[in-house]
């Protein structure tokens, strides 16, 4: 009879949730603060519990960020005087281990740790201000491409948090979540300074090279360094609330 319960408590279960947070980004306006988040974030998840331990969940989520020389410290970084903003518009398919056994309602256990890992593509546009206008940035080749970056980008969520079961099927989730990308230019920041002549405009051309806003004369030679040849990261820290279906029947202890 006790190993008849014990099998009924490993349910499958559907779960889906809300999420609203803080959104930051890693790059060349943030090159070690892995804490530092700038922004407001929220989305939504469909979440299918495998068992008590095991669950994948296909997960949207929206969030900015932001950069600005500005306000830099590092004297080289405030020379430069560049800034951007961007929205992040992410998909991602997600899988979670719990490193306790956990069922809502039914379980012993009314919370757990957990950590998680998958697969995500995100939609970005970098932007900044010149002369009380915005611009998006990857058009006008700030860095001498030859045409347009991507603005989409494929990254690899993990992280890890903690999940509360506060009241019937209802949870409490809090998550740290980080995000490496295959794209240096969430920021539009990443490599040299071009020839100035081969960019496309006058646009472009002062988008490039702000440090002249700043100090009155540019550094931005061709080819001297601009960006920290780096891919940028983005995170979010998430308060979540989710409900749990439970598809098959349970039974405490």
């Amino acid at each position: 009879m006790l190993t008849s319960l014990v099998g009924k408590l490993h349910a499958q279960t559907w779960e889906v949730g809300g999420t609203v947070g803080e959104s930051g980004y890693m790059g060349d306006f943030n090159q070690s603060n892995p804490f530092k988040f700038t922004d407001f974030s929220g989305g939504f998840f469909l979440k299918r519990n495998f068992n008590n331990y095991l669950s994948i969940k296909l997960q949207y989520m929206y969030g900015t960020i932001r950069g600005d020389d500005s306000t830099s410290n590092n004297q080289q970084f405030y020379n430069r005087n560049l800034s951007f903003s961007s929205s992040l518009s992410e998909i991602s398919l997600i899988g979670e281990f719990n490193f306790m056994s956990y069922i809502p309602e039914v379980g012993t256990n009314k919370y757990t740790p957990f950590i998680f890992a998958g697969i995500a593509n995100v939609g970005f546009n970098p932007k900044a201000s010149y002369k009380g206008t915005e611009y998006e940035l990857a058009p006008v080749t700030t860095e001498g491409q030859a045409k347009a970056y991507n603005t989409r980008a494929w990254s690899v969520p993990y992280g890890a948090g903690c999940k509360f079961n506060f009241t019937g099927k209802w949870n409490f989730i809090v998550d740290l979540g980080y995000r490496y990308t295959n794209t240096g230019y969430l920021d539009d920041v990443y490599g040299a300074y071009p020839n100035k002549a081969v960019l496309p405009g006058a646009i472009s051309r002062a988008l490039s090279d702000r440090s002249a806003e700043r100090i009155g004369e540019s550094i931005g030679s061709a080819g001297s360094q601009r960006g920290n040849y780096s891919n940028d990261s983005y995170m979010f820290i998430g308060f979540t609330i989710s409900y749990t279906f439970v598809t098959q029947n349970c039974y405490k202890f």
